[in-house]
């Protein structure tokens, strides 16, 4: 399939601004289940823009601008062509061994409410791929899906106690239950071509699998994924693969607006947010 995604990000700011950063996780890479066709960013200003990889592999760029600014708008569009590969993502770059990936963070530790909730729902099953399936499964039946994106990062205890949130969350919660079960678990950012309104902006987790590698668990879906989404960013939770990290010095408070497409090419299906 071929998908082709643009993502404009306008920051705006209460007062000119003297200068403003981002570090921008926006750029897709090749592996088994995709292939990138072109991408490109822009920037509404001249500034420095210098790209590099993060320490999980990433694809990053840093932009610096120099103000006064009112508001700064980045622009990132491309293709790129997806197989289904069952949710493997083999021939992805790995720079840690998958042990990493059991470490816990603010956002994913998992208190006894989740450990509880991963044991039952993985109780009968001995394989490590059928105890994610069914770890899936069970979040994605108790799981209820928000609409709205959650305001800030929120730690994966709480949105369980909840049973409510975004796609991050979900990814957060899946984590922290595939940790406590000893299973190295990590989330991806990226976006997903939606039949419905839902938002094209997406987020799910990976887990190893020993002997098969890793492979990605979507639990607003309750499946793997497939041919509609393109992976962009991993790491250990969502600060780690946010799109955009941004920073600016004066200019008072600043907001941003998003607006993203995901299509197919010659435009048989579209989401926006």
């Amino acid at each position: 399939m071929h998908i082709r995604v643009r993502r404009e990000t306008i920051y705006r700011y209460a007062e000119p601004a003297k200068a403003a950063i981002q570090k921008l996780a926006l750029t897709p890479r090749n592996y088994d289940g995709q292939h990138v066709l072109d991408w490109r960013i822009d920037v509404d200003r001249d500034c420095r823009l210098r790209a590099c990889e993060d320490a999980f592999g990433n694809v990053v760029h840093s932009i610096y601008v120099e103000g006064p600014l009112e508001a700064l708008t980045t622009v990132v569009e491309g293709a790129v062509e997806t197989f289904d590969t069952a949710g493997v993502a083999r021939g992805a770059i790995e720079r840690f061994p998958p042990e990493l990936y059991l470490r816990e963070t603010p956002l994913t530790e998992a208190d006894h409410a989740i450990c509880d909730f991963a044991l039952a729902a993985t109780a009968r099953e001995k394989e490590t791929l059928a105890k994610l399936h069914a770890l899936v499964g069970a979040l994605h039946e108790a799981f209820v899906v928000a609409e709205e994106p959650t305001s800030g990062a929120v730690a994966a205890s709480d949105i369980f106690a909840r049973r409510r949130g975004s796609a991050q969350d979900a990814a957060h919660v899946f984590i922290a239950g595939a940790r406590s079960l000893e299973i190295p678990s990590r989330y991806v950012s990226g976006y997903a071509l939606r039949a419905d309104a839902g938002a094209a902006v997406h987020a799910w987790a990976e887990a190893h699998v020993a002997g098969l590698g890793w492979v990605g668990f979507d639990p607003t879906r309750g499946a793997s994924p497939d041919e509609s989404y393109v992976r962009v960013a991993v790491a250990l939770d969502h600060l780690g693969a946010a799109p955009i990290r941004a920073a600016h010095s004066g200019g008072g408070d600043e907001t941003a607006e998003v607006r993203v497409s995901v299509a197919r090419a010659q435009g048989q299906s579209q989401s926006q947010s």
